[in-house]
């Protein structure tokens, strides 16, 4: 009975062990699915994908980067690059022929992998982020077509343009003008994230013929990182040297405007919605680490955020007062309310207001509405809360004027 009973508790043993197999793989399986569908650890992604893309061509060495983390760039002799995103799409920089010859596209590449034969024009560019990286490089004859319009521009190039009919509008991203996209001969689109809430354009653009590059500088995790994605647009382009200056630039202004050491203020950033909530960034956001990179510390960084892609999320005017009403300073957001340029507006939208420490004092600034289009001036954004920190810690106020600001200014 007893050896009985022992083999009946080894084969107990190997079933429990093999269901244990069994499960530990499945479980392996589903997280390699996970994270294939994040874009972000699939095989193209981390590499193993990247390198040996055909026999004809020879790798010699990838870009290197300082904070970016959402794209990397391979180089090849003879001037080919490989552009691989995070979402996991591939696409392959083609340099011009030579001697009057046709560029040669590798007769082995990959099916996945999106060929762009310079030089690359005639760009339909509805991520809005997008057009000041073109603007700092010089590249905004590479634009034809734009998904903002004329009006809705706060960059000065970019209106110009429109207006001198360099660049016309051809319908938001939610709602392209197809007809006149391929009338112009568009071959690419450069789109945000925001496509992903329409895939069925992105399947129209595609059926078209017309290739899509989705900009996806808003999931890095640092405002330098954002702007690092200039290096893309140079690849695509062609202007890789512009690109590299108009970002070490900002790189040097991001130093500049970083303290040293923290300056004990409290910064709140916000707006005020058409219903009277109070929309802030969450304590991840790229402003609140802009705002902790120029000395301040976040004054909403103990409520609890929102899940979800945006960096934006709404509360009651109850717990904004609760968690900001010490603050030493108010930064009030103009991107989609519009500019204020009073005490009284901002007490227009709320009473409440005139409790908060920062009010009583004065220390209440606007962003401009220009802001946010302007995304390689990141670095000068931070200069400018640094300055305006420096500021509100001094006694003499004449230590930064006013004039001196080119995004913020102060409530009167």
């Amino acid at each position: 009975m007893r050896r009985t009973s022992d083999r009946l508790h080894s084969i107990w043993l190997v079933f429990a062990l093999t269901i244990l197999m069994i499960l530990t793989g499945c479980s392996n399986s589903q997280e390699e699915k996970k994270q294939d569908s994040a874009g972000r650890e699939n095989a193209a992604w981390d590499g193993a994908l990247t390198h040996d893309i055909s026999a004809q061509l020879v790798y010699t060495h990838s870009m290197q980067k300082d904070h970016a983390q959402q794209f990397s760039v391979d180089y090849y002799e003879d001037g080919y690059a490989l552009i691989t995103l995070c979402d996991g799409s591939q696409f392959l920089s083609v340099p011009e022929g030579r001697d009057g010859q046709p560029p040669a596209v590798p007769e082995d590449l990959p099916e996945r992998i999106t060929v762009l034969q310079q030089p690359v024009g005639n760009i339909y560019l509805a991520a809005s982020a997008a057009m000041d990286m073109f603007r700092a490089m010089d590249a905004l004859d590479c634009i034809t077509l734009s998904g903002i319009e004329q009006n809705s521009w706060h960059i000065e190039e970019a209106r110009e343009a429109m207006e001198q009919g360099r660049i016309t509008y051809a319908g938001k991203y939610s709602a392209p003008d197809y007809e006149l996209i391929k009338a112009k001969g568009c071959t690419l689109s450069v789109q945000s994230t925001m496509l992903e809430h329409v895939p069925e354009v992105r399947e129209q653009l595609e059926l078209l013929g017309i290739h899509v590059f989705e900009d996806h500088s808003s999931y890095e995790e640092s405002p330098m990182g954002r702007m690092e994605w200039i290096k893309v647009y140079g690849v695509l382009t062609g202007h890789e040297k512009e690109a590299e200056e108009a970002y070490e630039a900002q790189k040097k202004a991001f130093e500049e405007g970083t303290a040293s050491e923290p300056l004990d203020l409290k910064v709140a950033f916000f707006n005020v919605t058409s219903t009277g909530a109070i929309n802030i960034r969450k304590p991840e956001d790229y402003i609140a680490k802009m705002i902790r990179l120029a000395g301040g510390t976040y004054a909403l960084d103990g409520i609890e955020a929102a899940e979800g892609a945006t960096g934006t999320m709404n509360i009651q005017m109850e717990q904004f007062y609760a968690e900001a009403q010490d603050a030493d300073v108010l930064i009030y957001n103009s991107t989609i309310a519009g500019e204020i340029h009073s005490l009284q507006e901002l007490l227009d939208k709320n009473p409440l207001f005139a409790d908060f420490q920062a009010v009583q004092k004065g220390n209440v600034w606007c962003m401009s509405a220009d802001f946010f289009q302007n995304s390689m001036e990141l670095g000068t954004a931070v200069e400018d809360i640094h300055n305006m920190l420096l500021q509100t810690g001094s006694e003499n106020t004449a230590k930064s004027p006013d004039g001196e600001f080119t995004f913020l200014y102060r409530l009167e």
